[in-house]
């Protein structure tokens, strides 16, 4: 498996699988180097993609990984890389959010990150702000 930064050919792959996010902000996250793919023999199998959280904290928005390829580690390894990086560019802290109602928590959990806070929305399960320090 290996990570890359996402480039314009990575586009339609990303906008086939990507719900969550508008078109027009893909290509700007791509030429802003805010996403990851995961490729596996040159064959894209996932994504992962990230902002910043009150334009400073390294703030992780996505991971996703085809399902056939679930199970076998590429969603860690893809989020340690971005730790990493992160760390080298010097910043000391890391965060992502989850659904209650998603069994990810308990993923990032497991690699160190921590509830911090929550975010309830009418008619949406709580979600679950968590950080990590670097």
């Amino acid at each position: 498996m290996r990570i890359d930064y996402a480039v314009e050919s990575d586009y339609p792959y990303i906008v086939e699988n990507d719900k969550h996010l508008i078109e027009t902000l893909i290509r700007q996250k791509i030429n802003n180097h805010e996403i990851f793919i995961l490729r596996d023999r040159n064959q894209e199998i996932g994504w992962m993609r990230y902002g910043y959280f009150w334009d400073h904290i390294p703030f992780m928005n996505m991971i996703w990984i085809d399902e056939e390829h679930r199970g076998q580690g590429f969603g860690e390894k893809v989020i340690t890389y971005w730790e990493e990086i992160m760390k080298q560019k010097g910043f000391q802290r890391v965060m992502t959010s989850t659904l209650s109602s998603e069994e990810a928590q308990h993923f990032y959990r497991k690699l160190g990150y921590r509830d911090a806070g929550c975010l309830l929305l009418e008619k949406e399960p709580l979600e679950i702000i968590m950080t990590k320090h670097l």
